[in-house]
């Protein structure tokens, strides 16, 4: 894409549709006369009164400890320069979008027509009645520190300039990894700091906070090296000025130099500079949107350089936005009376000890990486990922109360954990818990589908996480070739190749042969069908040599089931097989079946299916509440489906009177409790929807999870496969790593399950 179409992209998607990217959205009901009342006038009155009771209040009743003011007079905006207040509207509408998406902060922003600290302070301090903290954004240095530093003495509620401080925070992180992995000690390495604006004396003081000596650094800013002898700095930059006579221009610093810190302008340092650093350099070119020297000129000039930017389109991109919402999440939460040093620091270590553990796959797929891991090319978070809700704003939390600046004191660490994923939309409570359970007791797992990349980074995830020990079938030549293209890491694992035969092919075929010779099957046949993984795989979970299978990936799933329906079997008193989808939305899990096995099923198959269904959500510590769906509610409508749906309902009531169970019911009607108490006072289910949807045929079940899936955002973890006497799992064609790892995580519980009967 050319540059004139991107600017005329970025200036369509600002002004398309509804100008702007934020707006404010109720919180509270507004569909009724009476929900204005207590919005507004008269019902107001009362909160109002309770706070000028007692002011701090305002947190119980208003938005207040929610909500963020991202304040700029626009004299520094990115790289854009002093461009005014309106002309910085934009970009504190875009920040405000990040506190929201990232970390459930609202935020009012605020562009302020001042030009002096004394009227830009006046002024932010007299919201502090509206605001739980105060964001700072792009103000010119020197203004920008005196500005924060008044408001910070004056103001007793969080304030930080993330021009400044986020940086620092995110590049500190960066840089304690980056000497980890090129194996330097921060106490020893020689520093040079190209640029000397706000942004950089902040990270210099965090670079100094976090080990590096003032002896080992120099800063230079746009009229050369910041020297004693310079009679033009301002108290920020004299405390970074050096006496040192032998360096002169940064081509001089950078001899033997371990660290380049640019926050200045593109393209100033040439590849013969590099060349002259110390061994195993580190270089973050920060400035934007040109870095100090490009990725490619500088990997170019060193091999054995680790290199970061703030562009997002090369490994390791500084980022504010891994820092500033998390931040203010942690602080908000505590109701902090400042963002300290403390906090800062503890946000530094906790970004950096992220970057050193397993890799969310969700993240792999976000950044179309197959394998990312701590090393040279990561060694800092990607925005995406979800645990920095978690680890930085429980780090910030646990400073600030642990420096004496927090008004509340969190007690309960796993609540506001739960607290902080709730607030990020993972409504995967049940995932957790099932994920838990299975690492009490982690299973074998046998994958049929080995040869394929995705299986083999899922059998990674499971066997990192210990959730599963993975057992792989397949040609071990290929799959050892995708491991090592893949840079995967499993280990010992154990290959086996059902093509070359093993000790126990000759067992399991007189076993397949026994259970199937009246049903047209030879020996010859059964050592034949042992070369397929799937009849292999259900042959080791039958003789114990794995507690569950997984398959399904490449193939069709009736085809897959096929062999352990032949070779395992059913459960005892379970007529039939049936396929479940768990879909985890917004208001919970709701359970979908049968959506993969039978086709049309009779009344009699709809009972079974049902009592099997309603047997595994309760697996789940969910009390199933099912509804069984139609086109008609309750006789409205005749026809087949309806007659058939009516029919296994009051089967099932008579032989299960303690089943919470009704229908024949539209669907709206089984989820929206209200609609079907107003209409269908009757009905079992009144009071709470439905958890629980039973389809009348596969086509419904099967559009239905996928529509949702794909339309509502939900995300689908099935197929369950219910009915078997062992642990088998089918996967979809296509499923993804994440899908693959929920369901091992299934297949695990429900061996264990299986196991304890």
């Amino acid at each position: 894409m050319n540059k004139s179409n991107r600017k005329q992209d970025a200036l369509n998607y600002h002004s398309k549709g509804r100008p702007g990217k934020i707006q404010v959205v109720p919180t509270k009901p507004t569909n009724s006369q009476r929900d204005l009342t207590m919005a507004y006038s008269p019902g107001v009155a009362e909160p109002c009164l309770r706070i000028a009771e007692n002011v701090d209040d305002v947190y119980k009743y208003t938005a207040k400890g929610n909500l963020v003011g991202v304040i700029s007079n626009g004299t520094a905006v990115l790289g854009l320069g002093n461009i005014g207040p309106e002309a910085s509207k934009p970009v504190m509408e875009g920040k405000g979008l990040l506190f929201k998406i990232y970390a459930d902060i609202d935020v009012f922003d605020l562009e302020l027509n001042v030009k002096t600290v004394d009227e830009f302070v006046n002024i932010v301090k007299s919201l502090e009645p509206t605001f739980g903290g105060i964001n700072l954004e792009d103000i010119s240095a020197p203004t920008c520190f005196e500005i924060e530093r008044r408001l910070k003495a004056e103001m007793k509620i969080p304030v930080m300039h993330d021009d400044q401080h986020g940086t620092a925070i995110i590049s500190g992180a960066a840089l304690m990894n980056a000497c980890e992995i090129q194996g330097k000690k921060l106490d020893k390495i020689k520093m040079v700091v190209n640029g000397a604006g706000a942004a950089a004396i902040s990270c210099s003081k965090m670079y100094l906070s976090l080990g590096v000596k003032k002896e080992n650094l120099v800063m230079f800013d746009i009229n050369g090296l910041l020297s004693s002898a310079r009679a033009d700095l301002d108290e920020m930059r004299q405390q970074f000025a050096t006496d040192r006579k032998d360096i002169q221009t940064l081509t001089d610093a950078l001899k033997n130099a371990d660290v380049f810190i640019g926050l200045s302008a593109g393209n100033v340092v040439t590849p013969d500079m590099l060349k002259g650093m110390a061994k195993n350099p580190i270089v973050f070119a920060m400035a934007n949107p040109d870095p100090e020297i490009a990725y490619e000129l500088a990997i170019g000039a060193r091999k054995d350089l680790l290199m970061a930017s703030g562009r997002s389109d090369y490994p390791n991109q500084v980022n504010n936005v891994l820092g500033f919402p998390y931040i203010f999440r942690g602080a908000l939460d505590v109701r902090a009376t400042a963002i300290n040093e403390e906090m800062k620091i503890a946000a530094v270590h906790a970004i950096a000890e992220i970057a050193k553990k397993p890799v969310p796959e969700a993240v792999n797929l976000a950044y179309n990486a197959k394998n990312l891991k701590f090393g040279k090319e990561y060694i800092i978070p990607k925005p995406m990922d979800q645990r920095l809700i978690i680890e930085v704003s429980s780090a910030v939390a646990k400073a600030a109360i642990d420096s004496g600046v927090a008004r509340k004191i969190i007690t309960d660490w796993d609540a506001y954990t739960e607290e902080l994923r709730s607030r990020i939309g993972q409504n995967d409570k049940i995932l957790r818990n099932v994920t838990n359970k299975a690492k009490q007791s982690p299973k074998r797992v046998v994958f049929a589908d080995a040869d394929t990349y995705k299986i083999l980074r899922a059998a990674q995830i499971v066997k990192e996480e210990c959730i599963a020990t993975p057992i792989l079938l397949g040609n071990e030549e290929k799959i050892n070739q995708i491991i090592k293209e893949n840079d995967l890491e499993l280990g010992n694992v154990q290959i086996i190749d059902p093509h070359l035969g093993t000790e126990n092919t000759k067992i399991y075929a007189e076993y397949l042969y026994k259970k199937r010779q009246r049903r047209g099957i030879t020996l010859f046949e059964a050592r034949k069908l042992l070369t397929d993984p799937n009849y292999y795989g259900a042959c080791m979970v039958q003789f114990g040599e794995a507690d569950a299978l997984i398959s399904g990936l490449s193939k069709n799933y009736v085809t897959t089931v096929k062999p352990s329906l032949q070779i395992i079997g059913t459960e005892a008193g379970v007529n039939r097989v049936a396929g479940m989808y768990m879909m985890i939305t917004p208001k919970g899990p709701v359970f979908f079946g049968d959506t993969t096995v039978n086709v049309n099923p009779s009344v009699d198959d709809l009972v079974d299916i049902t009592v099997l269904i309603a047997k595994s959500v309760k697996k789940f510590n969910v009390s199933p509440r099912i509804a069984i769906l139609s086109y008609s509610n309750f006789g409205s409508n005749d026809g087949p489906i309806p007659e058939k749906t009516r029919e296994a309902v009051r089967i099932l009531h008579e032989r299960y009177p303690d089943m919470i169970v009704d229908g024949d019911m539209q669907a709206n009607f089984a989820l929206n409790a209200s609609l079907l108490a107003d209409n269908f006072p009757f009905s079992s289910l009144k009071g709470q929807p439905a958890n629980t949807l039973i389809f009348p045929n596969l086509e419904s079940g099967n559009i239905a999870y996928k529509l949702l899936q794909e339309i509502g955002g939900a995300e689908a973890v099935g197929p369950i496969l219910l009915g078997l006497k062992k642990s088998v799992h089918v996967l979809q064609l296509g499923s993804s790593v994440r899908e693959i790892v929920n369901m091992v995580t299934i297949a695990v519980v429900d061996a264990q399950e299986k196991e304890g009967k």
